[in-house]
């Protein structure tokens, strides 16, 4: 993939181009960057144009300004689209990925193709109960991550993933995320319940890991309840970020999904 450094912001995305396939955006969990999806770049690559970021303060993105802040993320790949003449992205957002998918599609939704989020919670009706206890966890981690950052990621990737093998290659991501790059998330809840969800004009597939934290399942039925036309699928072996840890099923359940989104 070609990587390109935004000129109007800190992202650096990534391009593979077929010609004049449809496209697909991938967005990252936090602490992590753009190669948690590597298994789906390789696997779509001659299928579909693909564009993924790495997020503010993660992978190549930490050429930073004062004043860049994670819920300025939407206008950012706005930018990013319009640089690249792209008119419409099917999106898919794992964890914090799935928060930005969100907001872009709140601020932008006539360039959504269709909307896959997974291990993430419906940002215009997030329960304040369920988002206190977000935060608190969110805190407890953070504090491990002053400690160290090592011990910080040896506890998140048994959080994050369910594999072996998915959790060492989320470790080799997250132990390379810098410690100042928690200010930028500072603004996450700038995002969270300012939007009233209306009738979209796309479909949308959320979802989860049968071993992700009980409060993620909670999520993602409290969403269909809201959305009853959207699709849920659960993938039993797998934790918080499913398409690492079962990546073909993934990838098969992500191609079903893009094969009806334009009928």
């Amino acid at each position: 993939m070609k990587s390109i450094k935004s000129a109007t912001s800190p992202i650096t995305y990534f391009v593979s181009r077929t010609g004049q396939a449809e496209w697909i955006l991938f967005i990252h969990a936090a602490f992590v960057n753009h190669n948690m999806f590597k298994s789906q770049f390789a696997y779509f690559e001659n299928k579909y144009n693909i564009l993924a970021i790495d997020i503010v303060g993660h992978g190549q993105s930490v050429d930073t300004h004062k004043g860049d802040t994670i819920d300025q993320t939407a206008k950012w790949i706005s930018d990013i689209l319009i640089t690249e003449n792209i008119d419409k992205v099917h999106i898919v957002g794992v964890s914090l990925g799935a928060v930005l998918a969100q907001d872009f599609a709140n601020h932008y939704p006539d360039a959504v193709s269709s909307l896959a989020c997974f291990g993430g919670y419906d940002i215009n009706n997030f329960d304040a109960k369920m988002k206190n206890e977000n935060s608190a966890k969110q805190k407890l981690m953070m504090l491990k991550a002053l400690f160290s950052v090592k011990w910080f990621a040896k506890a998140n990737k048994k959080i994050s993933a369910y594999t072996s093998q998915a959790q060492n290659e989320f470790f080799s991501m997250n132990i390379l995320f810098p410690k100042k790059s928690f200010l930028f998330l500072a603004t996450l809840n700038n995002m969270v319940n300012k939007y009233k969800t209306g009738k979209r004009n796309y479909p949308l597939l959320i979802g989860c890991g049968k071993f992700d934290i009980p409060m993620e399942a909670e999520a993602i039925k409290a969403w269909k309840s809201s959305e009853p036309d959207c699709t849920v699928v659960l993938f039993e072996n797998a934790g918080h970020c499913v398409n690492m840890d079962v990546p073909q099923e993934f990838n098969k359940t992500m191609e079903n999904f893009w094969k009806n989104a334009g009928r």
